[in-house]
C-alpha cells in the first residue's frame, strides 16, 4: 500500500513538473515575443525622431539658402518622421506589457517589499502569495474581459486610426491575446499557491522578486 502511495505521489508530482514547465515555457515564449515588439517600437522611435530632426534641417537650409538641391531632394524622398508612429508605439507597448507579466508572475520576478514578510513563518507567506496571486490573476481575467468587450465594441462601428487608418480593434485583439495569456498564467499560478498550501511545501518561487 505505501508503495503504491509512494508511486502515486511520483506520478503527481511529475504531471505537476511537465504542467509548469509547458507553462514557464508559454510564459517565455510570450516575453520573448514581447521583447520583439519592444525592440522593433524603439527602432521604430528612433528611425521617427531621426527623420523628424532631419526634416526640420532641410527646411532650415532651404531658409538659409544653403544646399538647396540637396535638401529638397531628400524632402521630397520622405525623409520626415514615421507617418502615424504614436499609433503603432501605442498599440505595440500595450501588448508588450501584457507579455511580459506571465513570466514576471510563474518566476516570482514581481518587485517584493519583504521587510515584514521574510520574518514570518512560510507557511503565513505562502498563504499572503496565495492572496496576492488570486487577487492578480482576478485582476488579469476582468482585463482580458474588458479588451475583448472593447475589440467587440470597434469592430461594430468599424472605428480606424486617425494617420494610418488601420482599424482601432486590431490594436485591442493583439492586446487581447496577451492578456489571455497573462490570465491563463496568473490563473495557475494561484491554483499552485493553493496546492502548496495543502502540502506545506513550495512549488514555485516566490521570493525571487526585486527587494523593494
Amino acid at each position: 500500500m505505501a508503495q503504491h502511495e509512494l508511486r502515486s505521489v511520483i506520478s503527481h508530482n511529475r504531471a505537476q513538473g511537465i504542467l509548469t514547465a509547458f507553462f514557464v515555457k508559454l510564459a517565455r515564449f510570450s516575453a520573448i515575443l514581447g521583447g520583439f515588439v519592444l525592440s522593433a517600437l524603439i527602432l521604430l522611435i528612433v528611425v521617427s525622431v531621426a527623420g523628424r530632426g532631419l526634416n526640420t534641417l532641410m527646411h532650415e537650409l532651404i531658409a538659409a539658402g544653403f544646399l538647396i538641391g540637396l535638401a529638397r531632394s531628400l524632402l521630397e524622398a520622405g525623409v520626415g518622421p514615421v507617418t502615424g508612429d504614436f499609433e503603432l508605439v501605442e498599440a505595440g507597448v500595450a501588448f508588450a506589457i501584457f507579455a511580459f507579466l506571465p513570466l514576471a508572475q510563474i518566476t516570482g520576478a514581481h518587485a517584493r517589499v519583504d521587510v515584514l514578510s521574510s520574518r514570518l513563518p512560510p507557511a503565513f507567506n505562502r498563504t499572503l502569495d496565495l492572496a496576492w496571486d488570486l487577487l492578480f490573476a482576478v485582476v488579469l481575467v476582468v482585463i482580458a474581459w474588458r479588451l475583448w468587450g472593447g475589440m467587440l465594441g470597434k469592430m461594430r462601428y468599424n472605428e480606424t486610426t486617425m494617420l494610418l487608418q488601420f482599424p482601432v480593434w486590431w490594436a485591442y485583439a493583439v492586446s487581447l491575446i496577451g492578456a489571455c495569456v497573462a490570465a491563463i498564467v496568473a490563473a495557475y499560478v494561484a491554483m499552485v499557491r493553493i496546492v502548496e498550501i495543502a502540502a506545506g511545501r513550495s512549488i514555485l518561487p516566490s521570493d525571487q522578486g526585486a527587494p523593494g
